[in-house]
């Protein structure tokens, strides 16, 4: 069947129910803190919900319009920055009023394809939502929807394409949490616990308790040297035009590798502005803003704004260490920003702080083991930015009928 004989159908009639949610009174803290999963719009990010942030009990539940939603429901968000954003809930849960929950007639749709066709319209659909600082979609929109769809052997077959790359997708990230909860245990018993080997337990006293008696206490800056970087200006096009140097924000810090960068500049621009080229494996995290204290580890050599310190690396104290000592220690860089509307720390307030230093030849033991997980890490992210990248590509050809896929192939 072509794409012209698809059906042309309003969103509403695939479906066996379109509801929103509610949300309990904030007041009455009996209504919160039960094992009711409850979804907020802020959790929707194109993805599979498993669990929720917030639960309720059953008597906020009962006593709200939040309401039981079926797992495989396809969840739209409708208000505000999130609008017009999809997820598709793996577990039944309860949401908010903000979300528009659409439980599909399966007879009639595959809700996997529905995710992805209203996946391929988002920018369409965000732009409807109507308002001014508040830009908001409402359900009659969402229901009234034209949907041009196949038969549902079709939707099933396109459906299991793209699940497919996501399931791949997921899978890696799975791995990948595998890996870092691995090496962080490991982080923990050694540098935390001084559980490592050939520990002959003498110990001595120090501002920090009892310590190895071969270990030392400094600061951070005993042991690594920082940078941070700049911002070219935006006044100037060629700095941005063509640039192949991946200039990293501190806002794309997400306590992993950074493959790449949203913004890219010049060498021009590395020359008449304080950024810098920072080499591979240097451990980067935001001192100011709302993302303070969130790290990231360079791929290649990239330069990144002046929100962002970068722990350059050493073969003494390699970056497998500074990545997990900043991790462990994200509230209490925390603690001691300063401001209340942009809080920051600088890089000397950085390099102050004191720790436990445990000789290098067992850093660089700890180093030896991890990095093979780290690598593999990495390489899990590469492949799914080229499996986004493939599902990108393929979705608005399966939607459109440019690729003709052959139901009968399903299983």
């Amino acid at each position: 069947m072509s794409f012209n004989e698809w059906a042309v159908v309003r969103l509403e009639d695939l479906c066996s129910k379109v509801t929103s949610g509610g949300t309990p009174n904030t007041q009455k803290q009996e209504y919160y803190s039960g094992n009711v999963p409850w979804l907020k719009t802020q959790e929707i990010t194109f993805n599979r919900i498993y669990k929720t942030e917030t639960f309720i009990t059953e008597e906020g539940l009962n006593n709200s319009s939040a309401k039981w939603i079926p797992e495989n429901s396809v969840i739209v968000a409708m208000y505000g920055a999130t609008a017009g954003r999809i997820a598709i809930n793996k577990i039944p849960l309860t949401t908010n009023q903000a979300c528009c929950n659409i439980i599909l007639n399966p007879s009639q749709a595959n809700y996997n394809f529905i995710y992805y066709h209203l996946l391929s319209r988002y920018e369409e659909i965000a732009g409807m939502a109507i308002g001014g600082a508040q830009p908001n979609l409402n359900a009659g929109v969402i229901k009234d929807l034209r949907i041009q769809i196949p038969p549902i052997e079709t939707q099933n077959k396109i459906a299991e394409i793209l699940t497919t790359i996501d399931d791949k997708i997921e899978n890696n990230l799975a791995t990948n949490q595998t890996l870092e909860e691995i090496a962080r245990t490991l982080f923990k018993e050694w540098f935390v616990n001084f559980n490592y080997p050939n520990a002959d337990g003498s110990l001595k006293q120090t501002e920090f308790g009892e310590i190895p008696e071969n270990w030392n206490v400094g600061t951070l800056g005993d042991i690594y040297k920082t940078t941070s970087g700049g911002t070219p200006s935006r006044n100037r096009s060629e700095y941005y035009e063509n640039g192949d140097i991946g200039w990293v924000k501190s806002k794309e810090l997400n306590n992993s590798f950074i493959i790449d960068t949203e913004e890219k500049i010049t060498t021009e621009a590395l020359k008449n502005s304080s950024a810098k080229l920072l080499p591979k494996h240097s451990v980067l995290i935001a001192i100011a803003g709302a993302t303070i204290g969130e790290i990231g580890i360079t791929t290649q050599e990239f330069a990144c704004n002046q929100n962002a310190c970068a722990f350059l690396p050493n073969d003494n104290y390699p970056f497998t260490f500074i990545y997990h000592y900043l991790r462990q220690s994200k509230y209490d860089i925390k603690s001691r920003a300063v401001g209340s509307a942009q809080p920051y720390i600088s890089q000397q307030a950085l390099l102050r702080f004191r720790l436990i230093i445990p000789p290098t030849e067992l850093v660089r033991e700890y180093h030896r083991i991890i990095f093979p997980l780290f690598q593999k890490i990495q390489d899990n992210i590469q492949e799914n930015e080229s499996l986004k990248e493939l599902r990108d590509s393929l979705l608005p050809k399966l939607m459109s009928g440019e690729i003709i896929v052959n139901p009968s192939t399903t299983q």
